[in-house]
């Protein structure tokens, strides 16, 4: 620990504050910056407490309301008055500034208590006070200790020592609790946690809620006892040392009944997920236990189906106050933390479709966030789901964070696994307030769980709960932790279970009794008796519920994904919407290059012009808007879009506000929800992907700002969207934009990886598009709405082919036509019976293609376009491919050949056309490591390479 030189708050520099705070009051800007934290601590009175009303205001004070001329006489009763929170130390026949030193002390220990904390514990490494905590760094004297003060806040208006003064802030910050919220900048947040600290004690807790924490207790430990005992060595990652957790969940929600709270969604990793399965979210023994037997009718779940530690469950609590809370606990895969944006997107989803103002549904829904230590330090999508917190975009009204910290990860420790104090270091980013609790009092678990509820629905921000534990066994229950940690696990073994030291706790102060306590485990062993006995007989099957709520009216596997859908939409009405799209008011200072944008976008309204791929996409969200559909898009410049061409917004040259069109078609109309991101893909992805699970009628859609970016947010695809249905039986309809296309621009602006999206499909599970006219995008993403099933779609998009003249589409093509899977050749000069080769394509290419072939009069060669690569539709390509007989069939692509689609197409085609004449062949760049060269000579070269090799 670093030593700090002796506080400013000091006699001799009791003037000069108090000017220089004089000062600050008449222009907080003409004092050196390091003085403001100090400054805007005394800002303000007491805070409200009412937790449902806004965050209070209050007028500026001085620091100090009574002081001795001249600054160090003494006076009969002088008082140093602390206007934050109506603290008021009285310091009789003392100076003035005598008074200012103890409120320093006090002050250090509301930054620094934390530190000398005992939350541990397994006591491995015992805290020491902190220099700043020692009474002598603030000027006094063991004699001062003895002298009598008066403090408001820590003991109510009681005259008490400063020794004991002393004491009361070691009791408070340096006890089983340790908190860090000094770093928050807004004062209303400091002074309202420390008014609920110092003048409320955590909320002191009656005998009820001790009796409740037994039962929870008893609960956590008899599941894994039985458990442990039951099913020797079998993985279930076990709860054993953070029993406290049960307790504090339950906690939790019996304050979140009273504060307007009707739903938590949850999301956490593998350690005590059981156990919080059966004990917070109720599922039954019997299906807990059936789990580790062997499955009834195993055929069923051949190649699908996950371990019952990733498996969610939604269900609903009931308070002892009778409030019912609906609970769902996300499923999740083994990648830790990535579950966390998911969750957040889930609750925005709900959030969103509530039909009350958004700060109302911020509180009635809140994200619960369940952390491994290792995890919550170590993973970088961490950071990137914190930075969402207060992103309007993003925004949830503030979730709670709890770090089940077993001071180990797999078999590594903090020392190797991370360069901070703690593990919730992080989390400061966010400025938000962070409870350190020792798991061992579950008392103190308690009290800290219900503040940070009230904490969050106050403020609406995320708060921190880092419940210092261990892990009674290894990684699992199969792993032997004491072959690389003997001395930690020296200490795990020496350490008595909680829930017999707590029992022991309550008997004592004659809180339960003995044979009260003693019931509670009997009763609980005897029902798992029983349902052991059952399930043995007959196990149950997999409990998966799915298909219930907002998905009751979605079709599932017996759907056929190639029934066309009617995406079409009346020329009277597409022409008055790309009017309206085109529309800038007057009173818009519109950038001149806008204007000129948008006058175009009026003459393809009319029929003038051909429609470019901005207007196709913007007919789309147009129409389904007026449907009703509500539509969301995210990304990295989505609003401009990376290539400038969506305009979605007009940004005013005077003020800076922007005018969307799309809010401005019709009376009633869906809700048009586009936003910029933050800089992430991983964070982002995962947090529409969570959106699309509980909001399937809205079009949900990521935008990657290149294709390239996209393999940041790989997990999420390969984890989430890729096998959610397969693996959980949760449907998705998001739509991911990856800007594709080989145009120069070297090896990250180029691919957006192809490749990889049809190396994951399967069992009809996602459609992978690739693009080339606006006609194919509109019907496309009104295909997402209008199908009955929900399937992600991903679309290639392009770059070059925005502003391409011959990559447009007319109305007609809207108002008549449909999606099409396959686009046939229908160049006038091609003659079927001439046709030599079939040149098989899909996307950018095509175009280069078709231009090569009328420079170079090539008649012979039919070109084919393959827009929708999976779920491939045989029929359709059959159909194209039919008029060429005996014709050879090249697959053309820009990817080099151990990219792109190649390896995908390749077996499809020889299923469908066999091996005569010959084998299908490809046509492209050769096999690379990279995908593509970064020199524009040399990728000039390249393509008219393999545009030459596919015609002639």
């Amino acid at each position: 620990m670093t030593s700090k030189a002796p506080t400013h708050l000091s006699g001799e520099n009791l003037q000069f504050i108090e000017q220089l705070y004089a000062q600050y009051l008449a222009d907080p800007t003409s004092v050196d910056a390091s003085w403001l934290p100090l400054f805007e601590e005394y800002l303000t009175d007491s805070p409200l407490r009412d937790l449902n009303g806004q965050r209070p205001t209050f007028p500026a004070r001085s620091i100090f309301s009574a002081t001795v001329a001249g600054g160090g006489g003494v006076d009969e009763h002088p008082v140093f008055e602390d206007k934050s929170n109506g603290t008021q130390i009285r310091t009789p026949g003392k100076t003035s500034g005598f008074a200012a030193n103890v409120e320093s002390l006090a002050r250090a220990y509301r930054l620094h208590g934390h530190t000398a904390a005992g939350i541990d514990p397994l006591l491995l490494d015992v805290p020491e006070l902190a220099p700043e905590l020692h009474p002598s760094m603030h000027g006094l004297t063991d004699e001062d200790l003895k002298a009598a003060v008066h403090s408001d806040n820590l003991f109510g208006g009681v005259d008490a020592t400063v020794g004991e003064v002393l004491e009361q802030l070691k009791r408070l910050y340096c006890g089983p609790i340790g908190v860090e919220y000094q770093n928050i900048s807004d004062p209303a947040q400091r002074q309202w946690l420390r008014a609920e600290i110092e003048e409320h004690n955590y909320s002191l807790l009656h005998d009820v809620e001790r009796q409740a924490i037994m039962a929870g207790l008893t609960d956590a430990d008899a599941f894994e006892t039985y458990l442990h005992r039951k099913y020797v060595g079998v993985k279930r990652f076990s709860l054993s040392g953070g029993d406290a957790l049960i307790p504090m969940l339950r906690a939790m929600l019996e304050e979140a009944g009273e504060l307007e709270l009707d739903e938590v969604l949850i999301g956490m990793a593998h350690r005590g997920r059981l156990n919080v399965l059966h004990n917070i979210m109720g599922k039954r023994a019997e299906n807990m236990f059936s789990e580790f037997e062997k499955t009834p009718e195993p055929e069923e779940y051949i190649g699908s189906s996950d371990v019952k530690y990733h498996m969610g469950y939604s269900s609903d609590y009931t308070t002892r106050t009778g409030k019912e809370i609906h609970l769902s606990l996300a499923f999740n895969p083994s990648h830790l933390e990535f579950v966390s944006p998911v969750v957040i997107g889930r609750a925005r989803a709900k959030q969103d479709r509530r039909d009350v103002a958004p700060e109302i549904a911020r509180k009635q829904i809140m994200p619960l966030l369940l952390h491994g230590d290792a995890a919550f330090s170590g993973q970088g999508i961490v950071a990137e789901t914190l930075n969402l917190s207060q992103l309007r975009g993003y925004a949830v009204g503030g979730s709670v964070h709890v770090v089940i910290n077993n001071q180990i990860g797999f078999t590594t420790l903090p020392v190797d696994s991370r360069s901070t104090r703690y593990a919730t270091d992080l989390a400061k980013l966010l400025e938000a307030p962070i409870f350190h609790v020792n798991g061992n009092d579950p008392e103190a678990c308690v009290r800290v769980s219900k503040l940070a509820v009230r904490y969050r629905q106050m403020f609406g921000r995320d708060v921190i709960i880092d419940l210092v534990c261990y892990r009674q066994y290894g990684h699992n229950e199969g792993d032997e932790p004491r072959y690389t940690q003997p001395i930690m696990y020296g200490r795990v073994d020496a350490t008595t279970n909680v829930r017999e030291v707590y029992a022991k706790s309550l008997a004592a102060r004659k809180v339960m009794s003995e044979e009260e306590i003693q019931a509670l485990w009997d009763a609980r062993w005897t029902a798992y008796d029983e349902a052991y006995e059952r399930i043995k007989e007959a196990p149950l099957k997999k409990q998966v519920s799915s298909g219930d709520g907002v998905w009751k009216d979605y079709k599932r596997k017996d759907y056929d994904i190639h029934t066309p859908v009617d995406t079409r939409v009346s020329l009277e009405v597409l022409q008055e919407l790309g009017r309206k799209l085109a529309l800038i008011p007057d009173d818009v200072n519109a950038h001149r290059t806008i204007r000129r944008i948008f006058k175009k976008r009026e003459a393809m309204a009319s029929g003038e012009e051909p429609l470019d791929w901005g207007m196709g996409e913007g007919l789309a969200f147009a129409s389904l808007l007026v449907e009703g559909a509500s539509i969301r898009m995210t990304g990295q410049d989505v609003v401009r879009g990376t290539f400038s061409h969506r305009h979605a917004a007009v940004f005013d040259g005077t003020t800076g506000e922007p005018y969307w069109p799309a809010n401005h078609l019709a009376e009633e109309q869906g809700e048009l929800r586009l936003y910029n991101s933050l800089l992430s893909e991983a964070a982002v992805l995962g947090f529409e992907y969570g959106y699309s699970l509980d909001f399937p009628d809205a079009l949900v859609i990521w935008e990657a700002q290149f294709g390239d970016f996209v393999n940041g947010a790989q997990v999420i695809i390969d984890q989430f969207i890729n096998s959610g249905e397969d693996k959980w039986k949760r449907f998705s309809g998001l739509t991911m934009l990856l800007p594709h296309g080989y145009e120069g621009q070297g090896p990250e602006h180029s691919s957006a990886r192809l490749e990889r999206f049809l190396q994951l499909c399967a069992e009809d599970n996602m459609f992978v598009c690739n693009l080339t006219t606006p006609a194919q995008i509109f019907h496309a993403l009104r295909r997402q709405i209008h199908m009955p099933v929900r399937k992600p779609l991903i679309v290639t998009t392009p770059k070059s082919l925005l502003r391409l003249r011959e990559a447009t589409s007319s109305l007609d093509e809207l108002v008549e036509g449909a999606f099409q899977h396959v686009i046939a050749d229908a160049r006038p000069e091609i003659d079927p019976a001439a046709v030599r080769r079939v040149a098989l394509c899909s996307g950018k290419v095509y175009y280069d293609l078709v231009a090569h072939a009328a420079e170079h009069d090539i008649k012979d060669v039919a070109i084919v376009r393959v827009e929708q690569l999976y779920p491939l539709h045989h029929e359709a390509l059959r159909e194209a491919v039919a008029p060429y007989q005996g014709a050879e069939i090249v697959w053309v692509q820009e990817e080099p050949k151990n990219m792109g689609s190649w390896y995908y197409i390749f077996p499809e085609l020889v299923e469908l056309f066999g091996a005569s004449p010959k084998l299908p062949r490809y046509v492209g760049r050769e096999a690379s490591a990279s995908p593509a060269t970064g020199d524009p000579g040399a990728h000039e070269i390249e393509q008219q390479m393999l545009v030459r090799e596919a015609l002639t």
